[in-house]
């Protein structure tokens, strides 16, 4: 819990890392944070325990549950003590419940990172010349794949639709170009989960908004914004584990498209059996990639204080670190 509360402190929100340093001490305590974790003692810790706590609870307020928990949150001025007490509240009358929705697993899948993203993306189409075939592992309800429908603002790029929903303003660090293209053609789009979602439902929001910090108002805007473009351009989303979904629709080159498979961000969340066979599943199927069906394999995860974003390309398989990131998108520190 108190390494959780300094990366919500480091990563923008004050609030979820001061509710985590008072979980950590109730927990300590024997109160109902424990009574609701306790046999959650040995998760490993990239299931992300704190973060499926602070969902559950946030599930309730978007639910329209916890009204006074709902006004704490939205307001900037809040008192740190009385949330807290609050909060603590929520736990104590909520345990039962709490305790079922604790076990679901956090799925934020941050439209921000689309930012990070968008250099291998557009490396892929500009190397290429080829309408891309994407292919997202992880998709959750598959906001991410609908990244060419987004704009992206910062100082130095300005690209994607201006007339889309959802604009993503964010910083560029390093004196890189962005790759110059300014069209993509896509050729199709699809993704797996685990426990997919279904955005255009009412429950489906709630389950998108839950994993959003709420003092992160930014955020928030940019999920909604994302759902609204989901809604009028609905992707089905398989519910299949990583490696064998890649298994399955990678199993033949697809030509005159480029394939682009790509995750961000839920590697922590597969367990070393299944990240092992997921990677040799993508080798496997970087072998038959030919230049008339390439295959690329574009990905952000974890690697320090920044996520990672690095793109391996077949044929050929040559690999290259495009940027570091911030977990939420921004800052982007070009590379390469």
């Amino acid at each position: 819990m108190s390494i959780q509360a300094r990366a919500c402190g480091r990563l923008g929100s004050p609030l979820y890392a001061n509710l985590l340093d008072h979980v950590a001490s109730d927990v300590a305590g024997g109160g109902p944070s424990w009574q609701i974790l306790r046999g959650h003692e040995d998760d490993p810790d990239g299931s992300a325990l704190a973060l499926r706590l602070m969902g559950a609870v946030n599930r309730l307020v978007h639910a329209g549950e916890e009204a006074t928990l709902d006004r704490l949150y939205r307001d900037p001025g809040r008192d740190e003590g009385e949330t807290w007490s609050e909060f603590r509240a929520v736990l104590e009358r909520n345990q039962g419940r709490l305790r079922d929705l604790v076990e679901r697993p956090v799925q934020t899948n941050e439209v921000g990172r689309c930012a990070a993203l968008l250099p291998g993306f557009l490396a892929v189409a500009e190397a290429t010349g080829m309408p891309l075939r994407l292919l997202e592992v992880g998709a959750s309800a598959g906001l991410n794949l609908h990244w060419d429908r987004y704009r992206y603002l910062s100082k130095r790029v300005r690209w994607g639709p201006p007339g889309s929903p959802l604009g993503i303003c964010f910083e560029i660090e390093g004196n890189i170009d962005f790759p110059e293209i300014d069209r993509v053609a896509i050729a199709e789009r699809r993704g797996c989960d685990a426990a997919p979602i279904d955005p255009t439902t009412a429950q489906g929001k709630i389950d998108l908004l839950a994993y959003v910090w709420p003092d992160q108002a930014g955020r928030v805007e940019r999920l909604c914004a994302a759902l609204a473009v989901a809604s009028a351009h609905e992707i089905e989303i398989e519910k299949a584990s990583a490696a064998a979904w890649v298994e399955c629709i990678l199993r033949e080159p697809v030509a005159g498209s480029a394939t682009v498979l790509f995750h961000s961000i839920v590697a922590q969340y597969l367990s070393e059996e299944e990240l092992a066979a997921f990677h040799c599943r993508i080798n496997e199927a970087g072998e038959r990639a030919t230049a008339g069906a390439p295959l690329a394999w574009l990905r952000m995860e974890p690697a320090g204080e920044r996520a990672e974003v690095r793109l391996t390309s077949w044929p050929g398989g040559e690999d290259r670190l495009l940027a570091r990131a911030g977990y939420h998108g921004t800052p982007v520190e070009l590379l390469r």
